[in-house]
């Protein structure tokens, strides 16, 4: 008997192990649709695979299928309440769920977003994302639905206990939310000086790039490509030159080294940096070579308006 069953379970452990991780590879691929339809049909006969389940709300969520992945979370959380991450996803589809339907459909969504992260934080002390999840939640909200500064700070104090970067960050998040731009540059500062990352770097040019600082938004990216070696802040600087009609000659240089190494890794293409020369060309009068750099533009892309109305414009 014993031998009867090991034959007859083992094709269906195979198969568990089989859909879990086609699964797992169509979401690693970014084929949704593919993972929800094996995690689907598995689900189906073995409702009590936590894995597969999670997986398959993972699935929904990429897709922006907020209702089905909350379907899913929830099903993990009733089945292991005391599980951080399950609480954590479930707050992250609902509050995807309340951004995507009116305002006042949103406010009867809200409570249950903010129970799911704070439930995940209470649960695991150290969990960063449901913190800032929480950072962001608090200050967005408007404060007759319980949005507040105070609260979001105090959950940016336990990241900052957790990691200093992330601290760091969310603070800074939480000052620029609150138009106080000069702390917000402090806090991104200070995360740079302890982290160094491109997020952190991105975080302050993007600031810089807000308060119409082009000149400190090109030092801070000269210094993250001097950190980094990364092709594409080349076209960072090139882009924010030509934006804000500043150091064109730098840009130019940029622009051109972006084109000279470009590789598809480097994610913007080629076509935005002629795009971004025949800009620079543009403010040093030279009509000549602004032509011709949007007409490669053009040529590699042709249906992008912005090109369009560029040369128009010439």
């Amino acid at each position: 008997m014993k031998s009867f069953l090991v034959t007859f379970l083992l094709p269906l452990t195979i198969f568990a192990q089989t859909s879990i991780e086609k699964g797992k590879t169509y979401i690693d691929s970014k084929q949704f649709a593919k993972a929800e339809q094996e995690l689907s049909a598995y689900v189906t006969y073995h409702s009590a695979n936590l894995e597969a389940i999670e997986l398959l709300g993972d699935a929904y969520g990429h897709q922006k299928k907020w209702d089905e992945a909350a379907a899913e979370y929830k099903k993990l959380v009733n089945t292991k309440p005391n599980t951080a991450n399950y609480h954590y996803k479930l707050g992250g589809a609902l509050g995807m769920k309340a951004l995507s339907v009116s305002k006042i459909s949103a406010l009867g969504i809200i409570g249950d977003v903010k129970s799911s992260f704070l439930k995940a934080a209470e649960l695991d002390p150290n969990h960063i994302e449901a913190r800032w999840a929480l950072v962001e939640l608090y200050m967005q909200l408007p404060g007759i639905i319980g949005g507040s500064k105070s609260k979001s700070l105090k959950y940016a104090n336990e990241l900052e206990n957790l990691s200093k970067v992330d601290g760091y960050l969310a603070k800074g998040y939480i000052y620029e939310y609150d138009n106080e731009p000069e702390l917000a540059e402090e806090y991104y500062l200070k995360a740079i000086k302890v982290g160094g990352s491109l997020t952190c770097y991105d975080k302050l040019t993007a600031l810089y790039e807000k308060e119409k600082q082009p000149e400190k938004a090109v030092s801070n990216l000269e210094a993250a490509q001097i950190k980094h070696q990364r092709n594409s802040l080349h076209y960072q600087i090139g882009k924010v030159c030509a934006d804000y009609n500043v150091q064109l000659d730098k840009g130019e240089r940029c622009l051109k080294v972006y084109i000279q190494n470009y590789s598809a890794k480097d994610g913007v293409p080629k076509a935005w940096a002629n795009y971004r020369l025949a800009q620079i060309y543009k403010h040093k009068q030279d009509i000549t070579n602004a032509k011709k750099y949007i007409d490669l533009a053009i040529a590699e892309l042709p249906s992008i308006d912005v090109f369009k109305t560029f040369k128009q414009g010439l």
